[in-house]
This record gives C-alpha cells, sequence and structure tokens, in this order.
C-alpha cells in the first residue's frame, strides 16, 4: 500500500514549481553559494511571480557565471550591458546593477561575520531555522523586517521584508510547508 502524497495548494500543477517544492523550498542550507543564488533570483523576482524567474533560472546562471560570486563581484559595466542583451533573463537595468553590487555587498557580509550564513542566522532565534506548523503563511514577519532593514543599511537593494521572507523561505530559514505537507 502506498502512502498518498499531500503537498502545500501553492505549486499547484505546474511540473517545474513541483518539483522545486519538493526538492528545495523550504530545506534549510548553510551554503554560502545557495544563498547568493537565492539572493539574485529572489530579487529578481521583485514584482513578478516567483515561477517567471524559476522558468529562467538557467538564464541567470549562464548570465552570472554560474552564480560564482567572486566572478559576478568583479563584473564591470561592460558585463551588465552583455546581461542586459540576455533573453534568458529579466532584462532590468537596474536589477542587473543590483545584482553586481550585490556580490560585492555579499564578500563584506562573509568578511565581516566569517559567512553570509552566520550574517543570516544571528537574526534567527536560538541561530536556528523556524518550522511553521500554523498552517497560515506570512509574507512578511519582524524578522523579515529586520534581516531586509539591515540589508538596506548596507547598500542591498530590490530586498524589501516581502522579498527577504520569500528567500527565507526558500533557503529554509524557516519551513512554511502546511501541517500535512508530505514534504515538511
Amino acid at each position: 500500500m502506498t502512502q498518498e502524497i499531500k503537498r502545500c495548494s501553492w505549486p499547484g500543477t505546474d511540473e517545474l514549481y513541483l518539483k522545486y517544492h519538493d526538492e528545495e523550498w523550504g530545506k534549510v542550507t548553510h551554503d554560502d553559494n545557495i544563498l547568493f543564488e537565492f539572493l539574485i533570483l529572489e530579487a529578481a523576482q521583485a514584482g513578478l511571480s516567483w515561477i517567471t524567474i524559476l522558468r529562467r533560472r538557467e538564464g541567470y546562471r549562464k548570465a552570472f557565471a554560474n552564480f560564482d560570486l567572486y566572478k559576478v563581484a568583479a563584473f564591470t559595466n561592460e558585463d551588465a550591458e552583455r546581461i542586459m542583451q540576455d533573453v534568458g533573463i529579466i532584462r532590468n537595468r537596474l536589477k542587473i546593477h543590483a545584482a553586481i553590487k550585490c556580490a560585492q555587498l555579499f564578500l563584506d557580509v562573509q568578511k565581516e561575520f566569517g559567512s553570509f550564513d552566520k550574517y543570516l542566522y544571528s537574526f534567527m532565534p536560538d541561530g536556528k531555522s523556524i518550522i511553521n506548523n500554523s498552517g497560515i503563511t506570512p509574507i512578511t514577519t519582524p524578522i523579515s523586517d529586520a534581516i531586509s532593514k539591515d540589508m538596506k543599511k548596507r547598500g542591498f537593494k530590490f530586498f524589501g521584508s516581502t522579498i527577504c521572507y520569500a528567500f527565507m523561505q526558500a533557503t529554509g530559514m524557516v519551513n512554511d510547508h502546511v501541517p500535512d505537507c508530505s514534504f515538511k
């Protein structure tokens, strides 16, 4: 007898969304490379739907040197112009320049805290992820407000509290799978 698989409702029936839900969303990562990737992708999402960015993820990987933090931090204005011509991503000049600046700021945070992960988890209760068993998924929290505010102060762009909370969900800082989800 096989157990019925239950999921959160938000991925619907889209195969890419289902794969993302089942394999990534809410899974804890402490890998700065993955955190950087999601920082770029979540900022790119600002004002758009996540599936729009997810469908272009490979394009972002190509355009942003496979999310190599050091390479992206060294991008020039010429690199930004090259990326602006890439049809595999959302071609928004402000977001492209913000992504390059994000890499530089990410390095600064790593230098200050030892890792970006340590920085992020300094905001978390007891330095640990939160498992939300309420079945209610907020769009912001006091923690996402605090992280977003601090990151804005450091110069990060396109990272308001709502985007921050989506980032926290994507990287497992908070697990918002509904209580009966098989992938919680």
